[in-house]
């Protein structure tokens, strides 16, 4: 296993010295002297490593390395470039409460930190991490634990129903039902003041008077910002507690300031006159700000719907039950029950419940599923069968050799679902754009208020608030939104 050491006063599971982090790192695959000659010199040209020392006896590195420039992922690659593996198990979580890139960004960050972590991959369409760690040196608690450090929640319901990948897509689906019905009726409450609150700050002569009133377009706007983008609110005091920020901060922000400015000059528009201000009410940028915020995101969330079509449908093609041949009885079985070297009968018509080779009779197989070959392939004893492929008119027996997580359709279904769960380049820079663009909008606001006016007893505050109140909206939102529309649509970007 992955074993790092412990100093007081360091993280466990590392060694700080002067010359870095040490940490031991299991090898595979080496089986003479010059393997180990060949992993010390691809470790020791990587740079932020100081020293690299391989035992062939236990078959470990000791490396010591600057966590600054260098971690565990490059070490891996440079070790898999000479030929030679780092043992590697996956886990896969179901996070709750990601809203950005930023989000994103976090809780990489956070599972990465986690001693024995060798890469973590956050996908926001998915909402689901895919971490790549040691066996034996990451627990599922650790890892819950560290993206609870970030801010977020790990769908534990959704770990528990992943022993049944059909529970598991009904589970997430549902979940993904009700966000986005919630989302729904916020965004019709939302329209429907937000447009109001919009004819009565316009003042158009065909708006009644009353409606032009501050005080109804402050009650207007109050359930607009503190029910309808109330999880604004709450993603960026997550986001605060924990010392950082995301685009809920943002929105938080720009809305707030749209919104207390107004409140402000209803309450006292006598000090505003005396100061030479005009009255101008911004509750209209408050409530359209996150009207049209949260409608991107109920958009969102019916396109993240679809990321689980392909699956269902995939597990769809299982076959329920198989007939098995135990102690020469034949009796209907659950598929999951099938061990390897059963005899199975299949009768005419019926999916094949598994993989296996055919022992007696004879018959055609449809295996469209598979092949895309629409004219039925003949089959007889010796002859191979795939599951969820689809019996003809004949009738036969098979041994099964693959089941379970063995089989053709059930790795396909696996393959379909790393793709979904891993991050192409381009997703890379989306989420480093985003994250960029959190920070940049920042320091716009500080350079805005730097730039309020003080001349005499007259205060530009107009001017500042109209430069303030644009830090929310950026074209570079659109690039939180793609994955999930590429998924609508059924497409997936991958390298390769």
């Amino acid at each position: 296993m992955l074993r790092f050491h412990t100093h007081q006063g360091y993280t466990a599971g590392e060694t700080m010295n002067r010359d870095g982090t040490t940490v031991e790192i299991p090898i595979t695959g080496m089986t003479c002297a010059s393997c180990v000659a060949r992993n010390e010199k691809a470790l020791r040209r990587v740079e932020g490593v100081s020293e690299a020392n391989v035992n062939f006896a236990t078959e470990r590195a000791t490396v010591t390395y600057d966590p600054a420039l260098v971690d565990l992922e490059h070490l891996r690659e440079a070790i898999e470039k000479v030929g030679y593996g780092v043992p590697a198990q996956t886990d896969v979580l179901k996070i709750r409460g990601m809203t950005c890139a930023s989000c994103v960004a976090r809780n990489e960050k956070a599972l990465a930190r986690v001693p024995g972590v060798l890469k973590a991959d956050v996908n926001l369409a998915t909402e689901k991490a895919t971490v790549e760690y040691v066996p034996g040196q990451v627990t599922h608690e650790e890892l819950v634990r560290a993206v609870a450090r970030a801010g977020y929640e790990v769908d534990e319901d959704a770990a528990a129903a992943s022993a049944d990948a059909a529970a598991l897509v009904d589970h997430e689906e549902l979940a993904r039902r009700r966000t986005y019905l919630a989302l729904r009726r916020k965004v019709i409450v939302g329209a429907v003041l937000s447009v109001l609150i919009f004819l009565g700050s316009m003042q158009f002569g065909f708006v009644p008077a009353w409606l032009q009133n501050g005080w109804v377009l402050w009650a207007l706007a109050t359930p607009v910002q503190f029910w309808v983008g109330a999880q604004f609110y709450k993603g960026a005091w997550a986001a605060l507690r924990h010392g950082s920020t995301n685009m809920n901060t943002l929105i938080a922000m720009g809305s707030s300031a749209a919104y207390i400015y107004s409140a402000l000059g209803v309450l006292f528009p006598s000090a505003f006159m005396h100061e030479g201000l005009g009255m101008p009410h911004y509750f209209d940028s408050a409530a359209l700000i996150i009207t049209l915020i949260l409608l991107g995101r109920m958009l969102e969330a019916r396109a993240k719907g679809q990321t689980g079509e392909a699956i269902k449908k995939l597990i769809g093609l299982q076959a329920r039950t198989a007939r098995v041949t135990r102690d020469g009885v034949e009796a209907d079985v659950p598929v999951a029950e099938v061990r390897h070297g059963d005899v199975v009968r299949v009768r005419p018509g019926e999916k094949i419940p598994v993989d296996g080779i055919v022992v007696g009779g004879t018959s055609t197989v449809d295996e469209s599923m598979l092949t895309g070959e629409p004219i039925p392939v003949s089959k007889g004893e010796g002859d191979e069968v795939i599951g969820a492929t689809v019996n003809g008119s004949g009738s036969f027996t098979f041994r099964a050799t693959k089941v379970g997580a063995e089989t053709a359709l059930a790795q396909i279904i696996r393959l379909v679902e790393q793709a979904q769960g891993s991050k192409p380049p381009i997703a890379r820079l989306a989420d480093v754009t985003m994250r960029d663009c959190v920070v940049e909008r920042l320091d716009l606001t500080n350079a805005t208020l730097s730039r309020v006016d003080l001349r005499g007893s007259r205060l530009d505050l107009a001017g500042g608030f109209d430069r303030l109140r644009g830090v929310t909206i950026d074209p570079a939102q659109l690039l939180d939104l793609a994955p999930a529309l590429a998924a609508h649509l059924g497409l997936t970007v991958r390298t390769g």
